[in-house]
Parts: C-alpha cells; sequence; structure tokens
C-alpha cells in the first residue's frame, strides 16, 4: 500500500496541506504526487480561499529531497524527477489563491524550494535553519530554487546564498528577505491560522486576491506594457464580478463589505 506522505484538511476556508515523512520530511516522487493531488483538490475547492503548508512534527519544515532516493535512482530518473517536482510547484505557484509556508522547523534544500512557491512564508522563531546548501552535494538547487531565489532576493544576493551553501536562523531570513514573518513558538500555527483567516469570505474579496496574484506572477514574467495589458484584462474580469459591486457599495454606505467570491 501507498504511503501517506501528504495530509489534507481544511478548517474555515483555509485548506492545510502537511508534509507527513518524518522526520525529515523529505520529498520524494511519490510525495510529489500526493502534494500535486492536494493542490489540485483545494484550488478546485469553492469552499477554499487560502492554501496553508507546514510540516509534520516540529523538527522539519522540509529536508528537500530524499537523498538516498536520489543516490540510487538513474540519472534519467533524477532528471524525470525533477521535471515533476517542478510542475507540481508551478501549480502550487500559479494557484488563484494566496498560499502561506508555515516554517515551523528546518526548511533547507528542496524544502526552501517548495516554500519559494508560495506567496508569503512565516517562520517559528528559534524553530531551525533556512538556506539553498545543493553545492555541498554538488548539484544546484534545481526544483525552481535558483529562479525564484534570485526573483525574491536580487540575483547578486542569491548567487552568494547558493554558492556559499550557507544556512541562517529564521531571524537573519527575516532580514534578507527569505521569509515575511517570524512568529513566537508558542501558539505558532495558531497564530498563523490566525493570519490566513484574513483573507477569506466573506471579510476579503477572493477573487481579487487571486487576481493580484496572478498579476504578479505572470506579470512580472512578461515586459512593462504586457504586464500592464494583463493588469487591465484582470480589473475588467473584477469590475464585473458581485464582489466588486458589492465593496464599492459598502465602502459609499460606509459598513463592512461582505464578498461571496463571485
Amino acid at each position: 500500500m501507498t504511503s501517506q506522505l501528504i495530509n489534507y484538511s481544511k478548517v474555515d476556508r483555509i485548506a492545510i496541506i502537511e508534509l507527513n515523512d518524518p522526520p525529515a520530511n523529505t520529498y520524494s516522487y511519490e510525495m510529489m504526487k500526493q502534494m500535486d493531488e492536494a493542490i489540485l483538490e483545494a484550488r478546485m475547492d469553492r469552499e477554499v480561499d487560502v492554501i496553508v503548508l507546514r510540516g509534520a512534527g516540529e523538527k522539519f519544515f522540509c529536508a528537500g529531497a530524499n537523498i538516498r532516493m536520489l543516490a540510487e535512482v538513474s540519472p534519467e530518473f533524477k532528471y524525470y524527477f525533477c521535471l515533476h517536482a517542478n510542475e507540481t510547484l508551478n501549480r502550487l505557484e500559479q494557484t488563484p489563491k494566496l498560499v502561506i509556508a508555515a516554517l515551523n522547523g528546518h526548511t533547507v534544500g528542496g524544502g526552501l524550494e517548495v516554500a519559494l512557491a508560495a506567496d508569503v512564508r512565516i517562520a517559528r522563531r528559534g524553530g531551525g535553519r533556512i538556506g539553498l546548501p545543493e553545492v555541498n552535494l554538488g548539484v544546484l538547487p534545481g526544483t525552481g530554487g535558483t529562479q525564484r531565489l534570485a526573483r525574491l532576493v536580487g540575483k547578486a544576493r542569491a548567487i552568494e546564498m547558493m554558492v556559499s551553501g550557507a544556512t541562517y536562523d529564521f531571524d537573519e531570513a527575516l532580514r534578507l528577505g527569505l521569509v515575511n514573518a517570524v512568529y513566537d513558538d508558542e501558539g505558532f500555527f495558531d497564530k498563523v491560522l490566525d493570519f490566513a483567516r484574513q483573507f477569506t469570505l466573506p471579510g476579503r474579496a477572493c477573487l481579487a486576491v487571486g487576481a493580484i496574484k496572478r498579476a504578479v506572477q505572470s506579470g512580472l514574467e512578461m515586459g512593462l506594457h504586457e504586464g500592464l495589458a494583463l493588469e487591465r484584462e484582470l480589473q475588467q474580469q473584477l469590475f464585473r464580478s458581485s464582489d466588486a459591486k458589492e465593496g464599492l457599495s459598502a465602502y459609499l454606505e460606509k459598513r463592512r463589505p461582505s464578498f461571496r467570491g463571485e
């Protein structure tokens, strides 16, 4: 029987995707398949507005790819595995719902590459180290790390971080721009869920959140004029939505809007 390597649950319009292969929650081909299925389920579920990723246990968010597995398979399978993993993380990144990575423990190598595909990264103070040390294995971060890290922190800093193989504690990661926030250990995941609830219906227009995400994720891969055209197209779609009508009416009537995601 196939092991349950991804736990999927929902609470308050939030989908929780938990990497579950203790102690280090390293990912394999099978885990990526299960993650892909969970991402698709959350994307298509109209009762889900936000996706939260976390690692099982307290020591690791994810320590990256399963090194023993990679050492035992052929170069051709390694390539196929990286291709599939990239497709899974691309799906996560392009999902028109806010994705939050709750970094409850060490987030290194491919684990950081998973987190980089999220929109927001929140770390647990004192929870572990973060970085892309693949150079120490004689390889590069091959699941999107070279591209996403450079887009996040800039080319020069990204190259320095990757060629040195350095890892950082979460407070230093906040200074470097690797994470958006660091929360105290006590009640860490409850605080992450409180943050996520800010972006759910009826208080937040999830259609607009998805459009903002698409405008940024897709627009930054285009030239400025093409990105502006995409922005106008998405805005026009939102103008036709009942959420835009509700938001404008609520503003004029000086009341809280109640969005429906339509």
